[in-house]
């Protein structure tokens, strides 16, 4: 076997309590180089007594490594343990100390998982498990009060640009409340909510004030506590990165420069502050000189920040934050945040913007979730034909090697936002394709999210063309698709083994674009085929059992010897699943 291959380290991702009484590791082989790998585990100060060895499983796969895992129970919330791995007749152990062709006596030189400390554990909201997000820019979704409208306001539906306004507020949102009920959704993500001079709300005046053309804070906690009678929780929009420039305290530097009290809220690298052919001497988000960025290890900043974070969390009983531009704020800044949140509410769920690997983020110490564009791009790229199957099994692996399982039950997967074209249009218009997208989605690990509008067809393209009004006639909207979403909903609601149950793939080769996976827990088995292409296919695998449904329909599906055959439209899928207990 290659030796340079195998890795593992006790801590991160690798090693890492998953609950108060569980240990979860994991270890990496090159791929298809390793028959099996145990786990030797005891405790360090009986290790006779308490000695088990558990084999391990092939828990993923990517282009160049095979990942396995184990859950380990130990008795006395120690583990010291070491890796068997074998390879046809060559054994090798691996070691904290080194790799050897015979065991050392244990535990000398093992790995150690010190003590399962309760308080260490990354605890994830449960809820965030059970999740159907739908993300809403307010002032797209409905003009529920043309009272508040902004000056020059457009009629609904019109092309969106990025300055103008149509009319869209929070009593917008409280008016279709039961058409969200409908679909199935039990949680919102809005897009930020406070004082702003634009339409997207991302350059925040004041920081605990509801914008007065959504509404006002009374508003506003109007709709929490209405969502929440209905069983919907509410994630807001922290924009912590940056500020308007119409921010008073940045104001007060414009207007005082140096001398001002404010000076060092901000990264101001030359004084004046001022834009200079198009480059602001101070720093800002991208290069937009009117979104000046805060100096957040300032202590100032720090605790107005985070005062902000701990004032909506208890005036309206927020569930949750997404926090924008999250990978360019201190981590020290984040830890802080963390602690503020979860003291005011331990269920809260927090959303870090974090488009690559997030892991620095996703120890426990910060973040529960990231939105997963990785996982978006891969999906998208798979279903427009981009890649065969087995690259995309290769590339989910991947993604669900990079975290722990609690966020991997909880990272928040979505097919398009307010910063990507739509997902209609991201397939080329192609309905077939988007629903394979939406299958996959919906029959993933991690918390799914909808773009409004996306259930009923809206399309477009980058920034701003994304951001189009909601259509609510029901004559222009898709309700084929509608009721496609809303039975995928509703059929993950139904089966806690879609939504935490085990992921793996059951086929996907090299050249075949179609795939078969599964998901499953200790109640009921699901597999998922999937016919990736523009003519009619039959997808065969071996299944030992011959009690499998259609989970939409509630057909039985049989075997034929020992083999299951389903025959597929042109990108069509079905979902089959068996009941495993009586």
């Amino acid at each position: 076997m290659l030796l340079e291959a195998l890795y593992h380290v006790p801590r991160d991702k690798w090693a890492y309590a998953y609950d108060p009484k569980t240990i979860h590791l994991r270890v990496r082989t090159k791929r298809n180089d390793v028959d099996t790998v145990v786990a030797m585990t005891g405790d360090k100060y009986d290790w006779d007594s308490t000695y088990f060895e558990i084999t391990m499983e092939k828990a993923a796969t990517d282009e160049m490594f095979d990942y396995w895992e184990a859950a380990v129970l130990p008795k006395y919330k120690r583990l010291s343990y070491a890796f068997r791995i074998t390879s046809g007749k060559e054994t090798i152990y691996m070691l904290d100390n080194g790799l050897y062709r015979n065991c050392p006596a244990p535990t000398g030189g093992y790995y150690e998982f010190s003590y399962i400390h309760e308080i260490d554990v990354f605890k994830v909201p449960d809820w965030a498990k059970d999740a159907i997000f739908y993300q809403i820019m307010p002032e797209r979704f409905a003009n529920g009060d043309p009272s508040n409208d902004p000056k020059g306001t457009q009629p609904w539906g019109g092309q969106p640009t990025t300055d103008n306004f149509f009319g869209g507020d929070l009593q917008g949102v409280l008016d279709h409340l039961d058409d969200l009920l409908d679909l199935g959704i039990n949680a919102i993500y809005f897009t930020p909510l406070f004082t702003s001079p634009s339409n997207h709300k991302y350059d925040i005046v004041d920081y605990k004030q509801v914008d007065p053309h959504f509404g006002d804070n009374e508003l506003l906690k109007q709709v929490v506590e209405a969502c929440h009678s209905k069983g919907i929780r509410v994630m807001l929009d922290a924009v912590f990165n940056h500020c308007s420039e119409l921010f008073p305290p940045f104001q007060d530097v414009l207007k005082h420069g140096e001398k001002s009290k404010y000076a060092d809220w901000f990264h101001i690298n030359q004084f004046p502050a001022r834009v200079e052919n198009g480059i602001a001497t101070y720093d800002t988000f991208g290069f937009f000189g009117n979104m000046p960025k805060f100096n957040t290890a300032n202590p100032e900043v720090k605790q107005y920040l985070l005062d902000v974070a701990e004032y909506w969390i208890k005036e309206i009983k927020l569930d949750g934050w997404r926090l924008d531009v999250a990978n360019e704020v201190d981590h020290h800044f984040w830890r802080d945040f963390r602690m503020v949140v979860k003291n005011a509410n331990p269920d809260a769920y927090i959303v870090g913007e974090v488009w690559s690997d997030s892991l620095a983020w996703l120890v426990g110490d910060q973040f529960d979730s990231v939105m997963n564009y990785p996982f978006a791009d891969k999906v998208l790229e798979f279903f427009n034909g981009g890649m065969d199957g087995l690259t995309f099994a290769n590339k989910m692996g991947t993604i669900l090697m990079r975290y722990p399982q609690q966020t991997n039950e909880v990272v928040f997967n979505m097919l398009c936002s307010h910063d990507t074209p739509r997902l209609l249009t991201r397939v080329g218009n192609d309905k077939r394709r988007m629903k394979l997208a939406v299958v996959f989605l919906f029959t993933f690990m991690g918390t799914p999210c909808i773009f409004y509008g996306d259930e009923v067809g809206l399309t477009g393209g980058g920034d701003p063309d994304c951001r189009k009004c909601m259509e609510w006639d029901p004559k222009k909207q898709d309700r084929e698709l509608y009721d496609f979403y809303k039975l995928l909903i509703g059929l993950r609601k139904k089966n806690k083994a879609l939504r935490e149950g085990r992921f793996r793939f059951l086929k996907a080769e090299p050249g075949n674009p179609n795939i078969i996976y599964e998901r499953m827990d200790s109640r009921v088995h699901f597999t998922i085929w999937m016919n990736n292409t523009d003519k009619p296919q039959v997808l065969s695998h071996p299944m030992v059992t011959n009690d499998w449904k259609d989970a939409l329909s509630g057909d039985n599906v049989p075997t034929q010897n020992g083999t299951m055959n389903v025959s597929l439209d042109p990108y069509g899928y079905r979902i089959l699943y068996r009941n495993l207990t009586k």
